[in-house]
């Protein structure tokens, strides 16, 4: 097959279309699809000012272009396109760093290069700049137009009630959710407090399920998490989080949670039975698993306010909780173990993990399974559970494993405040054996020092 000889005019466009590269021109290249998604033919040619293409690359963050712009070697659209001898093409930095390697070749035929010098590729440098200007300039026109809704949309809102408030919410609400300028409008025009003005006492929960939808995708300050924290707005999320669809109970969670942020909140505001069982409902919804992680995010936060926890206990949240572990995925069985650690510091939390059959034996699988942070909460439980009864628990855990799984930690190269913990709650289940029937139960043949 004869070698592809370049043509000796600047500006040129080789790509693979069955074959050795081809010359190709702009025209040529729309007509023949090699701009796909292009459609209607190329536009930007009449803007005034040029357009960075480094920054429209950045800011457009693409995951698809046309096969021709991109670089063989990194594999990203080209910014400096030159082409060998061979007449393949690719970015400028890239080739010449392949050749500061010592490779006098071309990287993608591996063909010895008869001549190592590069010629700009002037044609397929303005097909990508042109490609790339059209998708910025359509972006930047439709970031103007979702802006100009999200204004309109909140002028609406304060004229309007009823169904055509409703109507408006929503549209505003999948805005907002889709486009970050229109976040950011909404938020400079005020949009925060009308929105939140709309949320009281005698709101349906039609018109609170989209407000609470529109601002849990905001960023809220100070002043703004402190209005919503008002006593009406708090039970009107509640409610809607115990009635509401699945996405509305995930957005007043998520909502609730940013408004626990703020320091100095009260935890009498979540101090709410209505709110833990809703919680619970919803971690523990089969039918939208989606939920459990939100729900259970949530519910580690309130528990950092020690007031609440002897709430949590007294809704049947310890089995609750003891019942779903098997099932959760790593990131949820931290939530759910932490919480459950947490509730372990309060003697009836201890008795409700103590009382439920499943705590021992679910604590002792967890040991040296997932990751250090619940090996510790899951010692943690362990060693409050078996030191609240001795003699009882002891022996439920060292039958369920326990033993053997805790000479594993010590023997681990884990933290060594685990080790030492795992050490004494050895020590502890040791104290109803013979050291003969411990260490068969350890099922190890070593002494045990």
């Amino acid at each position: 097959m004869p070698m592809f000889q370049p043509s000796k005019r600047d500006g040129f466009v080789g790509y693979e279309g069955g074959g050795d590269g081809h010359v190709l021109d702009l025209d040529t290249a729309v007509k023949d699809g090699v701009l796909g998604g292009v459609g209607g033919g190329v536009v930007g040619a009449g803007v005034g000012e040029k357009l960075d293409l480094k920054k429209m690359i950045e800011e457009l963050d693409l995951s698809e272009f046309p096969s021709v712009f991109i670089c063989p070697i990194s594999l990203e659209p080209m910014q400096d396109p030159v082409t060998l001898c061979t007449g393949q093409t690719y970015e400028r930095s890239n080739i010449l760093k392949w050749f500061s390697l010592g490779h006098f070749s071309c990287p993608t035929t591996m063909q010895e290069l008869w001549d190592d010098s590069v010629t700009p590729n002037r044609t397929l440098y303005h097909l990508i700049h042109t490609w790339f200007t059209q998708k910025y300039l359509l972006m930047k026109k439709k970031s103007e137009d979702v802006q100009g809704r999200a204004s309109e949309l909140l002028e609406t809102l304060k004229k309007v009630k009823g169904q055509a408030r409703v109507q408006a919410l929503k549209e505003l609400r999948q805005v907002v959710a889709a486009h970050a300028t229109a976040r950011k409008r909404v938020i400079d025009e005020g949009g925060v407090a009308v929105i939140s003005s709309l949320l009281g006492p005698f709101t349906s929960h039609a018109v609170g399920s989209e407000a609470i939808g529109i601002l849990v995708n905001l960023t809220l300050d100070s002043e703004s998490k402190t209005n919503l924290t008002q006593p009406a707005k708090i039970s009107l999320m509640v409610d809607i989080l115990n009635e509401g669809c699945i996405e509305t109970k995930i957005n007043c969670t998520r909502l609730i949670e940013m408004l626990m942020e703020e320091k100095g909140f009260r935890s009498e505001i979540v101090s709410s039975h209505s709110l833990l069982v809703g919680l619970m409902r919803l971690v523990k919804d089969k039918r939208h698993p989606h939920g459990i992680l939100p729900g259970l995010s949530l519910l580690r936060t309130i528990c950092l306010h020690k007031e609440v926890r002897s709430l949590i206990v007294s809704i049947g949240a310890v089995p609750q909780l003891v019942e779903l572990l098997p099932a959760l995925n790593p990131d949820s069985l931290e939530l759910a173990l932490f919480i459950l650690d947490a509730l372990s510091t309060l003697q009836e939390g201890r008795l409700a993990l103590k009382d439920c059959s499943n705590t021992i034996p679910n604590m002792v699988r967890l040991l040296m399974r997932v990751s250090e942070s619940i090996t510790q909460y899951a010692l943690s439980i362990l060693w409050s559970v078996c030191k609240l009864a001795p003699d009882e628990c002891s022996s439920i855990a060292v039958d369920a494993g326990l033993a053997a799984k805790l000479l594993l930690v010590i023997q681990s190269g884990c933290n060594p405040v685990l080790k030492q913990q795992s050490a004494e709650l050895l020590k502890l289940c040791s104290l109803n054996y013979s050291d003969t029937i411990f260490i068969s139960k350890c099922k190890l043949t070593r002494t045990i020092q």
